[in-house]
């Protein structure tokens, strides 16, 4: 293989990556628990925490750590279903000899 042949492989794994790194981007995964919920996406980020007024009354009774540690248990829940649903997407991907399955020689 000569350089420019590499530099072109080089090109398509960095294209595929870029590529792989968009579909994980659209992913979300949701979590729901003590009317908070939240939406992670596939990037590990939060794209939504709603709150109902009946999680809101923890506060309101004097109870704010309650109300924290709830938050902080929904926001890991769906981080965690978020880190779920990429490995399965990246699973899948592998699988279907597209997307990883290129960049390991399959």
């Amino acid at each position: 293989m000569g350089v420019f042949d590499q530099v072109r492989e080089a090109m398509k794994m960095r294209a595929e990556s870029k590529r792989i790194e968009a579909e994980i981007k659209k992913i979300t995964a949701e979590y729901a628990n003590g009317g908070i919920t939240v939406i992670a996406k596939g990037d590990m980020s939060i794209e939504k925490i709603a709150i109902t007024p009946e999680a809101y009354e923890e506060v309101l009774k004097g109870k704010p750590a309650r109300f924290e540690t709830m938050l902080f248990n929904v926001v890991n829940g769906a981080l965690k279903r978020a880190r779920e649903a990429v490995q399965a997407e990246m699973m899948k991907m592998m699988q279907a000899g597209g997307g990883l399955g290129g960049l390991f020689g399959k």
